[in-house]
Formats: structure tokens, sequence, C-alpha cells
């Protein structure tokens, strides 16, 4: 499990337009959003990812970078980054599935055809979000087992503003007794 206000694993991809990512040199004056997602088999995904677009800019309004980031090849990753109209998102892409794991994400395996017709891959991990300080520190982070109900970007919007404003700090990192 990721720790608040502890250093989060390495993460270094390619992405899709924007040379390599690699989360130890991202510079943004308050850290970054990093949107693991299932892949362009999950339709709940393309959904979810055109409303992170629609995102972008207010997140680098308040310094916060973005990046959506699956398993997928650049070419599975390219068709969502197309299916979804992403002209503002980053896209990183070849995941692997134990660097996933070090972030807590869940794998699942696949079922075949998704709903839109959509070859799962053998191996995916299911979704996870997170903001990691410029320090690369967990800020935020919520991980599900599941394609279904995910945070609101709007709202993390929103929890940014308190935060910025009020020097809110990251919180869940007591790991004492209890």
């Amino acid at each position: 499990m990721l720790l608040p206000r502890q250093k989060t694993p390495d993460l270094k991809l390619p992405t899709l337009d924007h040379g390599e990512f690699d989360l130890t040199t991202d510079t943004s004056d308050r850290g970054t959003v990093i949107c693991f997602y299932r892949g362009l088999h999950c339709p709940i995904c393309a959904t979810y990812l055109t409303e992170f677009q629609k995102r972008v800019a207010d997140f680098a309004e308040r310094g916060v970078a973005t990046i959506a980031i699956s398993s997928d090849g650049e070419e599975r990753t390219r068709q969502m980054a197309e299916k979804i109209g992403a002209d503002t998102l980053r896209f990183g892409y070849d995941l692997p599935l134990a660097k996933a794991r070090e972030w807590g994400l869940y794998i699942s395996t696949s079922r075949g055809k998704t709903s839109i017709g959509i070859e799962e891959p053998a191996l995916f991990s299911e979704p996870g979000l997170f903001m990691v300080t410029p320090q690369q520190t967990l800020y935020y982070g919520s991980v599900q087992t599941m394609p279904f109900v995910r945070p609101h970007f709007s709202e993390l919007v929103g929890a940014l503003d308190f935060a910025i404003k009020n020097d809110y700090p990251a919180r869940g990192e007591y790991t004492g007794a209890v």
C-alpha cells in the first residue's frame, strides 16, 4: 500500500507525442495527477478519460500536470486518445504489470471481448487515480477493483482549491499502532 507523504514508486514510460514521461523529472508547481486506466477495451475508461481531458486546463491553472496511463501498447493507446478527442491530455503506454502492482493496482484476467467488441488483454490493471507532489510523495490516492464508481475530476479540482487555500496536508499518513 502506498502511504501519503511517502515517496511513490518511480514511473518512466513512453508517451504519445510527448517524449518519455519520467515522474522523477516531471516538473510542475504542485505535482501530477496520474490516472491509470484499464485500456482501449473499456468503454467506461473512454467516458472517464473524456472527462479528464476536459479538466486538463483546470489542473494546469492550479500548477498540476496530468497523464493517463495503461498497459496497452502504443497502437491501442493512440486509438483511445483519438476516440476521446485528446488534444491536451498526455497518454503513457506499455505500463509493466509489475509496476502497476508497485502502485497498488489490482490486476485482472481477460474475459474475451467486451461489450464494445474489443478483446481484453490477457492481463491488465484496474483503475487508479493518484496525485503526486513535486517531491514525488503521495498526496492523494484511490484504487478500484472494478471499472465502476470512480472519483470525479471536478471534485478533485475543487479539493485542490481547498488544499491550496488552506495549505492542507496529505492525510492517512499514520502508520503506528491502533
